[in-house]
């Protein structure tokens, strides 16, 4: 992966401070002339004493010069917050080394020296991919071939490819861990609303998200969820759980992950997530839909060619495959939470949705019917010009003073006035840092060529391009788009379309009596307690057949440390000076 390299930092803890302005400082847009000498530059840019940026030949005359010799000023390219999140230049040194180990050459790599299985030394190469990486590579092939596929299809080339071209003995999707993910995200709301724990909860899958909110937005913190997010318990299972099936220890296993999002290669390189004891992390390595399309076409694997059984569901797979959570594409979270509160009241509820501004903003409200009390609140919300509003929003109604990097001040109730009314503030929001959610992530495939008339940005917002200093993207000689746009929002509703087609999900609650028979969720619910008595070790094993049971004060504790995890704040050390151009 690389990094813009328009900046270089001074030491390990030299994230451009939130105070100081983002800017790239010059663009140029003119074809470099022709050079003379090898390794030699053609022109040079000199800076004057108003700090403008002018370009000059390299013997000092202007180049483009008018014919009165004036030189020629450049001019400065603004980057909004999306092209801020996708360029990572701004992040540490220390992460930027720690996310060049995260590429699939790295993988190749690995896979390459890794000895046989017969031989001493020898790690398990595990594959793990994100549904919504499925869902990109079904919505490309669909389109370029105009024969739609589906998840399962992909999967199982997938699986294929990575297992008879690279080498991996195992490969799952992340549906499982993320069923883990939202039983243990319930349980946590739970907990807070008890009071164990700050409300409104504010969901915690979105790296992009939590790196905003530790470097940006501490004040936030107490309100972001503690439990792991679908990739690092896909970690925990295949390092603890399936290691322990398999007779290894977590050092002995290689754990790749196929995600949407860049930023989840860091989300991999954090401390929480590495073992002192083992010298190992939960996931090894993160590599992007891109990166694994990339190595697919290397290799000369044709995903358009389908292999064996790959329109049958595997009943007998370790773990359950392709489950679908109804709600959103980027992990059902916010539905999670209303399905449990809905199937906890003994009458009748009603839902009403109502968006703000746009379908990447909602607030949901479920409301007992026969007396219209608001039993809870939650929020969508996508993209990080939305993600500022909520976060004023959710300090306000918190009572907590939003400011930037420093820790906010306790400044009254939840409850806010309005109109005379008590209006109820959030319980929870689902959020993430991407417009249109997980399936528009920086890491998957772009869409196909398309005329780059729009005036709107992903978030729904009108830009004037020229004027912001984005070039609008072209197509470029492979049909992609090429520039600096984030996505493509028709292209995000095919990807979208994709995710939810032919998949299973839950049974209606309560279930009707010709559905006695045993679902894939049945057997998820079953096999996730089956995890959790496993892993935590209670003293009465028999007395924990769900996920909600409660465990032994020792068993509670072993059950946090492997599921959930913290978030302290990044203050920087430096001036935001400290940085060279």
């Amino acid at each position: 992966m690389a990094f813009s390299g328009a900046l270089t930092l001074t030491d390990l803890n030299d994230f451009i401070t939130p105070s100081q302005a983002c800017i790239k400082p010059v663009e140029q847009t003119n074809a470099p002339q022709e050079i003379i000498e090898p390794g030699a530059a053609s022109t040079e840019i000199v800076i004057d004493s108003s700090g403008s940026y002018y370009e000059v030949s390299a013997n000092g005359a202007s180049t483009n010069a008018s014919s009165k010799g004036t030189e020629r000023k450049l001019q400065q390219a603004q980057i909004s917050l999306n092209d801020c999140l996708a360029c990572s230049g701004c992040i540490t040194s220390a992460e930027s080394v720690l996310i060049t180990l995260q590429s699939h050459t790295e993988v190749l790599n690995f896979l390459d020296s890794n000895p046989s299985v017969s031989t001493p030394g020898h790690k398990i190469p595990v594959l793990s991919i994100a549904p919504q990486s499925l869902a990109s590579l079904a919505a490309s092939l669909s389109s370029s071939s105009g024969s739609p596929v589906s998840l399962r299809q992909i999967l199982r080339r997938v699986r294929a490819f990575s297992t008879r071209i690279l080498g991996f003995e195992h490969v799952y999707d992340t549906t499982f861990p993320r069923h883990i993910a939202l039983l243990e995200h319930t349980q946590e709301f739970l907990e807070r609303k008890k009071g164990d724990g700050k409300l409104p909860m504010l969901a915690s899958a979105c790296p992009g998200w939590i790196c905003y909110a530790e470097k940006a937005h501490s004040e936030m913190l107490p309100f972001i969820a503690r439990t792991k997010s679908p990739q690092q318990v896909m970690g925990t299972l295949v390092k603890s759980w399936l290691g322990n099936r398999w007779g290894v220890q977590p050092d002995q296993i290689y754990h790749v992950s196929v995600m949407p999002c860049y930023d989840k290669k860091l989300e991999a390189s954090r401390q929480d997530f590495y073992s002192d004891l083992y010298s190992t992390r939960d996931v090894d390595c993160v590599i992007t839909t891109g990166e694994l399309e990339i190595m697919m076409r290397d290799k000369g694997w044709d995903l358009s060619q389908p292999v064996e059984d790959e329109g049958i569901p595997d009943f007998h797979a370790e773990i359950p495959e392709l489950l679908s959570h109804p709600g959103t594409s980027s992990g059902s979270y916010l539905q999670s939470l209303i399905n449990f509160v809905t199937a906890s009241q003994s009458s009748p509820v009603d839902l009403t949705v109502k968006s703000i501004r746009t379908s990447d903003y909602e607030e949901f409200t479920l409301r007992a019917r026969d007396t219209g009390e608001v039993l809870f609140k939650g929020a969508k919300c996508y993209g990080f010009r939305n993600l500022q509003n909520v976060v004023r929003k959710v300090g306000r109604e918190a009572g907590v003073q939003v400011g930037r990097g420093a820790a906010g001040r306790l400044a009254g109730m939840r409850a806010k006035k309005r109109g005379g009314e008590d209006e109820k503030g959030y319980d929870y929001v689902e959020v993430m840092a991407c417009p249109g959610g997980c399936v528009n992530g920086g890491g998957q495939l772009k869409p196909i060529a398309q005329a780059a008339s729009q005036k709107e940005d992903e978030e729904g917002f009108t830009r004037n391009w020229q004027e912001s200093g984005v070039q609008m993207p072209v197509p470029g000689e492979d049909g992609t788009m090429q520039g600096a746009k984030w996505g493509n929002k028709e292209w995000t509703k095919e990807v979208e379309r994709v995710y939810w087609h032919d998949l299973p999900t839950p049974p209606p609650s309560p279930r009707p009596h010709d559905q006695d028979l045993e679902t894939p969720f049945d057997r998820a619910d079953h096999l996730a307690a089956q995890v959790k008595v496993d892993l935590c070790h209670p003293t009465d094993r028999s007395l924990h057949e769900t996920w909600a049971s409660i465990m032994d004060e020792e068993a509670e504790k072993q059950r946090r440390e492997l599921f959930r995890t913290q978030y302290r704040a990044v203050e920087s050390e430096i001036v935001g000076l400290a940085v060279k151009w």
